[in-house]
């Protein structure tokens, strides 16, 4: 038997819930590894938008009648820590390549979270006409963009041209 849509959309936004907290976690540490740093200063401000969107998304589970799935998000915010153990150059530092996959990763999430607030607005679901999609949307799109311009510095900075 085929899931109803229902149940579909509520896969859809669990999924995208684990992974805002798997980004809250990311954003955290990297803004730590960044301390004292303009940086530092940026990952802070964005995790705590982030943490601000899983706040909101929990806020859309409620509203449509749908529970938090705390294994998911469990899941992902292990899967993040499981991610730290990659070889990065450095065997016990944080690297310069460290910060670009940081980066990378956050804008990976930002994209998805942009496709999540663009798709809940195409279905226009009368429960959520108190939410505000499309400011949600354009956050996404200016981290997306402020995102995209730090990892080039990064980038820049761990692979210097010769």
């Amino acid at each position: 038997m085929a899931a109803s849509p229902e149940r579909l959309l509520a896969i859809y936004l669990e999924d995208h819930l684990a992974g805002a907290s798997a980004g809250v976690e990311l954003a955290r540490r990297a803004a730590r590894n960044n301390a004292g740093t303009e940086l530092g200063a940026a990952f802070a401000r964005l995790s705590a938008e982030i943490e601000e969107d899983r706040q909101t998304l929990r806020r859309i589970l409620g509203l449509l009648g749908f529970r938090a799935s705390r294994a998911k998000e469990a899941l992902a915010v292990a899967g993040e820590r499981v991610g730290r153990l990659k070889l990065n150059g450095r065997i016990r530092e944080y690297s310069p390549l460290s910060r670009v996959l940081e980066l990378e990763a956050l804008s990976t999430g930002i994209a998805g979270k942009l496709a999540l607030w663009r798709s809940l607005q195409a279905v226009a679901l009368q429960s959520l006409a108190g939410v505000d999609l499309a400011q949600l949307a354009d956050r996404a799109e200016r981290q997306r963009s402020d995102v995209e311009e730090l990892r080039l510095a990064a980038v820049r900075l761990a692979f210097p041209g010769r």
